[in-house]
């Protein structure tokens, strides 16, 4: 076929560029920004120009291969990337001319960076003027895609079209030229026909693929009709694959084959791989699928393996090992392949040769950062057919379910600036991101190709299950390495507070004293691998003696640290109690031994995992899952907790959380309730607008402050307080169905007597610090301690105004302040000159004794420097 392109985008009728020559020596127009759009301009505007401005700027390869010097075929190539795009030039105008790279087909502009440079170049070429001018007019006819709002296939007739051929044309097409759509099903009867008349007919691939896709659709549609006429009643599903599937499983089974590309978002814990084991067994006996690539996290390869093992007859290939085996593996004739995602960017080419026609995702948030490694390798899988398997599509920003929506159809939520400025909340004047609005209408917009269920939904018979936070007091060893690292967080939050900025070392600081907090509050053996000054640790012992007391009960702990396990791991060898360890340290051939061992073996009671656990293992064999510290991200806490109540158990489930009181770990629990909110919004009917907070950094800063201003006062160790949880933090411990959650103190879950509630006192946070600036104390025999004296007072002086006077400043309207100042931070105006453009930073002037005292101490400062005497009192 011929090389494809594009027709006129639908959001070009009636828009011309507005290219006009610039006059020698004219001044340039001013650079945009990539961040802030400009208020005289349109989103599509802006996002237009940008390509313009980027394409022009750039030093791509170029090179004509087709057969005109103006309006032909080019191969655009990025020294970079290396990668190569075809770019087909029919004129100036938007929407007219084609490229093959993924944002032109998404983007709806009917331009892009490669587009605009091409046209760059060939505008300086001789007879561009007079040939762009006058336009593109083929002699011959083209069948073409329109990309706009909506991909549309089109025939354009050449000027020397032939009048057999313009009335075949019109059984097909509308008078715009449009595929009809009664006429998918006959596209290949109008190219029969048309191929019989003696014309130069040219019809482009992307148009064929287009109409090709949609007559799948319509086949699948007929094929699963036919097949499974009882829905999930079928007798079909009888002998589909070796286990009675429940009704919701067959549901999403038929889902995946009808949708060909989809993604089942279900709940943990409600069998997702048996779906798509079981939808794969139906798009091979009904669609001839014969390939099938499983892509999965390392933990989970022999998983998937034992599970295809189980429910079908099919072989599995497990593709590891040197890059010679994972050739051979690759080559190997098998139904599935299953492979990680860390080795697919070093075996693209050996996946492209093998071809699979079906490609299954487990554990998708990996990709849900795009621009990963992992995330663009796996996107240059192509397949006709995939199945995108995650409990957790959307975790903490709307950015991450768009990266994994783009591979199963990178057309359904539209270009991803349209999309973002849809439901982003932004500052007024188009700053940093406080929030989302509208989040309703993208689970609206998922409804074809997203399936997802909850286990209150689906699981009326699951198990019970029962949330507990067991609240542990800390020594004051812990607190005093808790609090050091507290004070340099506050410093570090407000530093981004005053200037909206923070250096590289400054994120490195805050993030090192972050998570010293966090380790603190398990034990210092964490900081200095030294001393032991802890609670947590035998606590956690005391109740595992507990729980065991019951011969046949197992128990999944889950830490963050491997250090924290080793502080378990001694109370554990002291009581003989036997254990398995699952982490990132043990080699991935051992890790099916250790959960095979866990499972199997009556003597190992228990398993001690990190988050590596916490991901895709099936261990509904235990009824009790302890978390020794909480996880930052809602989505890794019910990761944890899913492992163990899911389908298949049949015992009430009993989660622990263990939390170390008045520390960052119960100024948390709030914060994990909060970022439940925008996931249930787009995906369960949940809130339509959530607060977010701001930029990448300072939404994360943000949680850092809600998370230290909710840490409650320090108590003394032995005033414990078993006070509930807020409401906010409460509603995180909502069981899956049914379930009850309580909150109990370290003494109670042992059987002692806590003391009586009390409530906490508020926390002083970093903003107080900064309005209520203590004093140093200097050495008075320092010859500066008056000066730094003096100085530290003005401030304190300056700050206290600039707080009192912090709420008219708030309210002050546009008309309200000096005439060129930006808009006032506490009492503090910028100001520019009219006439000279200088700023100056205006501000109130503190009580004149402060003043005159600090100037005082000045001239006392220079008087010494230079020897001079001082001045009187």
């Amino acid at each position: 076929m011929a090389a494809r392109f594009a027709s006129t985008s639908a959001n070009s009728r009636g828009r011309k560029s507005s290219r006009k020559k610039k006059k020698t020596g004219a001044a340039k127009s001013p650079k945009l920004s990539r961040t802030r759009q400009p208020e005289s301009m349109s989103l599509e505007e802006w996002q237009t120009q940008l390509r313009r401005q980027y394409g022009r700027e750039q030093n791509f390869g170029l090179k004509n291969v087709g057969e005109e010097p103006i309006f032909s075929e080019f191969e655009v190539t990025n020294p970079q990337s290396k990668r190569t795009y075809r770019v087909a030039i029919r004129g100036r105008e938007l929407g007219v001319n084609f490229c093959s790279c993924p944002d032109f087909t998404t983007n709806t502009l009917g331009t892009c960076k490669h587009v605009e440079f091409t046209l760059g170049k060939l505008e300086r070429k001789r007879g561009a003027k007079k040939a762009f001018a006058e336009g593109y007019h083929p002699p011959f006819s083209e069948v073409c895609l329109e990309y706009g709002a909506q991909r549309v296939v089109r025939f354009r007739p050449g000027i020397e079209c032939p009048a057999k051929l313009a009335r075949l044309a019109a059984n097909f097409f509308d008078d715009d030229g449009r595929l009809l759509p009664e006429a998918v099903g006959e596209f290949d009867e109008f190219l029969t026909k048309a191929s019989r008349v003696d014309h130069d007919l040219r019809v482009y691939d992307d148009a064929i693929a287009l109409v090709a896709g949609m007559r799948d659709q319509q086949q699948r549609d007929e094929i699963m009709a036919q097949a499974f006429k009882a829905g999930v009643r079928s007798a079909a599903f009888n002998k589909l694959v070796k286990t009675n599937l429940f009704d919701y499983q067959r549901q999403g089974a038929l889902f995946a084959a009808r949708a060909g590309r989809c993604l089942i978002g279900d709940e943990m814990g409600l069998g997702k791989t048996i779906q798509a084991i079981a939808a794969a067994e139906i798009m091979a006996r009904h669609f001839g699928v014969e390939r099938v690539l499983v892509v999965c996290p390392t933990s989970l390869k022999h998983q998937w393996e034992r599970e295809i093992q189980r429910f079908t007859d099919r072989e599995a290939t497990v593709v590891g090992g040197p890059k010679p085996q994972r050739n051979e593996q690759l080559a190997a004739d098998s139904f599935f392949k299953v492979m990680n995602y860390d080795t697919v960017h070093r075996d693209l080419e050996q996946i492209r040769h093998w071809a699979p026609e079906l490609v299954i995702l487990d554990e998708a948030q990996r990709i849900k950062n795009w621009e990963t490694r992992a995330a663009v390798s796996v996107k240059q899988i192509e397949s006709p057919y995939c199945i995108v398997l995650t409990g957790t599509p959307l975790e903490n920003r709307l950015e991450e379910l768009v990266s994994i929506v783009q591979f199963v159809d990178r057309n359904r939520l539209g270009p991803t600036f349209r999309f973002l400025d849809r439901h982003q909340i932004r500052e007024e004047g188009g700053g940093r991101v406080v929030g989302y609005q509208h989040l309703d209408e993208i689970g609206q917009t998922l409804e074809p190709i997203l399936l997802r269920r909850r286990k209150s939904d689906v699981l009326n018979q699951l198990p019970e299950r029962t949330d507990n936070y067991i609240f542990v007091p800390m020594t004051d060893q812990q607190f005093e390495h808790h609090n050091e690292n507290q004070e340099i967080v506050a410093r570090v939050v407000q530093k981004w507070r005053n200037y909206g900025y923070l250096s590289e070392s400054d994120q490195t600081r805050l993030m090192i004293a972050l998570q010293n907090m966090r380790m603190s509050c398990n034990s210092t053996y964490l900081l200095d691998k030294t001393t032991d000054f802890s609670t947590k640790p035998d606590e956690v012992a005391m109740l595992i003696d507990e729980i065991l007391e019951e011969p046949d009960a197992k128990i999944v702990m889950f830490s963050q640290w491997m250090r924290m396990h080793e502080l378990v791991q001694r109370r554990l060898d002291a009581r003989g109690w036997r254990y398995g360890l699952f982490n990132g340290s043990v080699p991935t051939p051992k890790r099916k031994q250790v959960v095979d061992r866990f499972r199997d073996d009556p003597d190992c009671r228990l398993l001690l995992a990190t988050d590596a656990g916490g991901v895709g293992l099936n261990l509904q064999h235990a009824s009790t899952v302890i978390n020794l510290d909480m996880p930052w991200n809602p989505a890794v806490l019910e990761q944890r907790n899913g492992r163990v109540h899911r389908l298949g158990q049949t015992r009430s489930v009993r989660v622990v959380n263990f939390v170390s009181e008045g520390t960052i770990e119960h100024g948390m629990l709030s914060l994990l309730s909060f970022k439940k909110g925008m996931f249930a919004g787009v995906l369960d009917g949940g809130e339509k607008n959530v607060f977010l907070g701001e930029s990448r950094l300072g939404r994360f800063i943000e949680t850092v402050e809600k998370a230290t201003d909710s840490i409650p006062a320090h108590r003394e160790a032995d005033d414990v307080d078993d006070s509930n949880l807020d409401d906010a933090s409460s509603s995180l411990s909502d069981s899956s169905r049914g379930g009850s959650a309580t909150t109990t103190s370290a003494e109670e879950a042992n059987g002692r007597t806590s003391s009586a509630p009390r409530e906490p006192s508020e926390p002083k946070t970093a903003d107080d610090a900064a309005r209520n600036p203590t004093s140093p104390q200097i050495d008075a025999v320092d010859p500066l301690s008056g000066l730094l004296q003096q100085g530290l007072a003005l401030l304190a002086q300056m700050a206290r105004t600039s707080s009192d006077n912090q709420t008219s400043s708030d309210n002050q309207t546009s008309s309200d302040r000096p005439r060129g100042a930006a808009p006032s931070t506490g009492s503090l105006h910028v100001v520019r000159d009219e006439k000279s453009g200088k700023a100056y930073l205006q501000m109130p002037m503190p009580d004149p004794q402060v003043v005159e005292q600090a100037m005082h101490a000045l001239i006392q400062l220079a008087a010494s420097f230079s020897g001079g005497e001082k001045p009187p009192k």
